[in-house]
């Protein structure tokens, strides 16, 4: 099945009902980092990049394109490590510290001077992290459903989704699967996902491009002590952060609760907290054009 990344703007934009300005200026980039690998990402339309987005596990920059169409401003959204088409690591860590090392090479060299960084899930952890430990590349973050709070209860749906088989006999066995993990979204939308997502192997078969070996040494000494949690050392992170905050939570999703917003404001009082009907975890693909207008309002407060 051929896969061209940069031919289905046209459906993700018809699909929520934005109008149709011709092909944006869109381009693959890839960035050198200190150990030799290779960070890719979307570089959206002309001059410096006014926001960056992270992704979440599992996904890659292309879950931000309805946003980046809604929004229409120059933008940066990046492949995490171990995702798209962003390298693997050797040694499959893939924990928000050693995520923010790399993601903080890539934006001080191509979007040190963007306005806003947008995270979800991991890419929102990993956010969080930059933020504290490189205020000079976050002015203003954006969290989409996710906090330190986050447990494997929480998260067993997602968890049970992205540990699934590991290939698939073709298309329409891994586009069924996925329809079955995702009833909040459309079957095209999903579609689309999977093109971007996924690639058919020589023999016929499908399996995802991302990096399994999703649960790191780190993880697992988290785990051993704490079996609900995996990230509760990164609240100190949270503390440290000196940028305005703003969290937006998935009305559906229970990967964020009200003790992890409490908790949230408790050492950020001034989050602005949103909370998008209609949406799970996923709220950009759920609720693309709301989520975008969320974004327009944060970078202009």
């Amino acid at each position: 099945m051929r896969y061209d990344e940069f031919s289905m703007f046209r459906e993700n934009a018809e699909e929520a009902g934005i109008p149709w300005r011709g092909q944006p200026i869109v381009a693959r980039i890839h960035v050198d980092l200190p150990d030799a690998r290779k960070l890719s990402g979307l570089a959206w339309g002309k001059g410096p990049p006014e926001i960056v987005f992270f992704h979440g596990g599992a996904q890659n920059a292309h879950t931000w394109d309805t946003v980046a169409l809604a929004l229409d401003v120059p933008l940066l959204a990046l492949d995490l490590p171990g995702h798209g088409h962003s390298d693997w690591r050797d040694d499959g860590r893939y924990d928000p510290v050693e995520n923010a090392q790399a993601l903080a090479h890539a934006v001080g060299m191509l979007a040190a001077d963007a306005g806003l960084v947008v995270g979800m899930s991991l890419g929102g952890l990993s956010a969080s992290v930059l933020a504290s430990e490189r205020p000079d590349l976050v002015e203003r973050l954006l969290l989409v459903d996710v906090t330190p709070g986050v447990t494997a209860g929480k998260a067993k749906a997602v968890i049970d989704f992205v540990t699934g088989p590991v290939e698939f006999e073709n298309f329409d066995e891994i586009l069924a699967r996925t329809i079955e993990h995702n009833l909040t979204r459309s079957e095209s939308s999903l579609r689309r996902g999977i093109l971007h997502n996924a690639r058919e192997l020589e023999s016929g078969r499908w399996s995802w491009r991302y990096d399994r070996r999703r649960f790191t040494q780190r993880d697992e000494a988290r785990r051993a002590e704490d079996p609900g949690g995996f990230f509760g050392d990164l609240w100190d992170h949270v503390s440290n952060i000196q940028a305005p905050v703003m969290l937006c939570r998935g009305a559906l999703s229970p990967v964020v609760d009200d003790a992890d917003v409490a908790e949230f404001l408790r050492r950020q009082p001034g989050t602005r907290v949103e909370v998008v009907e209609g949406a799970g975890h996923s709220i950009q693909g759920d609720r693309p054009l709301e989520l975008a207008g969320l974004i327009r309002e944060f970078r202009r407060a």
